[in-house]
C-alpha cells in the first residue's frame, strides 16, 4: 500500500496558522485553459473569491505560484502571462506576490514545480520562511513543490487530477474554500514581517 502524506501521530499535533498561503493558478484559482493568453477568458473556479478573501481578512499573506511553460515552448509571451495574471488579480486579489516559471519541463530548471524554487522565491519576497507557508493546488506537482521547499501542500483535486495523486494524499480538500477553512481553523495569529504587496513576476 502506498503511504499517504499527513498520516500518523504527528498529523494529530496542533499546527499553527501559516504566515502565507500560496495558490496555484490554473485549475486551482481559475479554470484551466491551456496556454491561455486572453485575459477575457479567465474564469474563477467556484468559491475561489471567497477563499482568497478569507485568507486576506485573517491577516495572512497571499501569493500565486504557477508554471507557465507556454513561454518556453513559444506559445506564450511574458507580457501575455502577466496580462492574464493581472486579470486574475483583478478578479480575486489583490495577491501579495506573483511568481511564475517560464521554462519547459525538459529544461530542468529549479523553479518549475514540483521543484521548490517558486515556493522559496515567493516566501523570500514575502519575508517569511518557506516552512511557514501553505501551498494549495490541484495536482501532485503543487504539493510536491511545497514539501520540497519545507512548506505544507494541500491538494484540491479536480477532473484533471490523476487518481494516483489523490490516493497519495491523506486528506485532500474537496474544494478551495474547504482547504482555506481548514487552514484558518488552526490556532494562533499569522505574522508576516517584511511583507511586500502586489509584486508580479
Amino acid at each position: 500500500m502506498t503511504p499517504r502524506h499527513g498520516a500518523g501521530p504527528a498529523a494529530q499535533n496542533p499546527v499553527p496558522r501559516p504566515a502565507a498561503v500560496l495558490f496555484d493558478r490554473d485549475g486551482t484559482l481559475v479554470h484551466d485553459i491551456p496556454y491561455n493568453a486572453d485575459p477575457d477568458r479567465v474564469r474563477p473556479v467556484p468559491e475561489a473569491a471567497d477563499a482568497v478573501r478569507l485568507v486576506r481578512e485573517a491577516g495572512i499573506a497571499t501569493g500565486v505560484v504557477t508554471n507557465q511553460s507556454g513561454i518556453g515552448c513559444g506559445l506564450l509571451t511574458h507580457d501575455a502571462v502577466r496580462r492574464v495574471n493581472a486579470r486574475v488579480d483583478d478578479l480575486l486579489g489583490p495577491f501579495d506576490v506573483w511568481v511564475y516559471c517560464p521554462h519547459r519541463p525538459e529544461d530542468g530548471c529549479p523553479c518549475r514545480k514540483p521543484r521548490p524554487g517558486l515556493v522559496t522565491d515567493a516566501a523570500r519576497r514575502l519575508g517569511v520562511r518557506p516552512e511557514d507557508c501553505v501551498v494549495i493546488g490541484d495536482i501532485a506537482a503543487d504539493v510536491l513543490a511545497a514539501r520540497a521547499a519545507g512548506a505544507e501542500g494541500v491538494l484540491v483535486p479536480n477532473a484533471a487530477t490523476r487518481p494516483a495523486e489523490i490516493a497519495a494524499e491523506h486528506s485532500p480538500a474537496p474544494d478551495i474554500l474547504s482547504a482555506v477553512r481548514r487552514v484558518l481553523a488552526r490556532p494562533g495569529p499569522a505574522a508576516h514581517p517584511g511583507r511586500r504587496t502586489g509584486t508580479r513576476t
